[in-house]
């Protein structure tokens, strides 16, 4: 009888075992297709991201909604598809953009950039003009204008090209910006809808490393499920 509960204990504790292995890879893999880590490379996102710091990327927001403005987002550089940079989402497709010295309109409303530090404000490419963004692009900037450089060189940032949106510095910790980064949709909220944005629509660098993809934005709350889905199946 003794034998018995013994062997019995025994494939508990191995499906118990096995059962956590399962758990534990199938979360590793279900976090790492969700995020990515970076280390930023340059500073043309100050004060926003310092150089050398380490941000989480979550990939799947955007498969749910289209990136907006004010998104700081990873993406493959146009200029050159073997680098990745971070940048500032300013406008979306059917936008109307114009730059002029460091004044920027979207569909002709003038923004006031929070995110913008006047120290690194500046203007070093020829004025932009009432350009339309085409559809399935985006045109991006840096926040450090003076060192940046994004769409006011090399034009608009194609929708495939994007990665996923910067949601989180962290590392250094205790730095002045570490934790999630903040949200500037309100820069935005007043700028209207552009009438021509339609389905037919035509149309010092920052970079960014990839390293190992571990922890998550989105599924952080996903050990705390399957805890309460063993309890659950205990309890049964």
């Amino acid at each position: 009888m003794k034998d018995k509960k013994e062997l019995s204990k025994q494939h508990r504790l191995m499906r118990e075992i096995i059962e956590t292995v399962i758990l534990t890879i199938l979360m590793f893999v279900i976090i790492n297709l969700a995020v990515q880590n970076y280390d930023v490379d340059g500073p043309s996102m100050e004060p926003s991201l310092h150089n050398k710091e380490r941000i989480m990327v979550d990939k799947v927001s955007y498969h749910l909604h289209d990136p907006a403005r004010g998104d700081v987002v990873v993406f493959v550089a146009p200029p050159d598809p073997a680098l990745n940079y971070v940048k500032r989402i300013i406008a979306v497709p059917g936008d109307v953009i114009t730059i002029q010295g460091t004044t920027v309109k979207i569909n002709n409303t003038a923004l006031q950039e929070t995110y913008v530090d006047p120290s690194y404000q500046g203007n070093p490419y020829q004025p932009i003009v009432n350009k339309v963004v085409p559809k399935d692009e985006y045109f991006v900037m840096g926040d450090d204008r003076k060192n940046s450089s994004d769409s006011r060189l090399w034009g608009f940032v194609p929708r495939q090209n994007i990665i996923g949106r910067a949601a989180l510095v962290y590392w250094p910790l205790n730095d002045n910006n570490s934790g999630f980064l903040p949200d500037v949709s309100s820069v935005f909220a007043h700028v209207p809808t552009n009438a021509t944005r339609t389905d037919n629509l035509s149309g010092n660098v920052h970079l960014v490393s990839s390293t190992s993809g571990e922890g998550g934005v989105i599924f952080f709350a996903i050990p705390g499920v399957f805890l309460v889905c063993s309890r659950c199946k205990k309890k049964r």
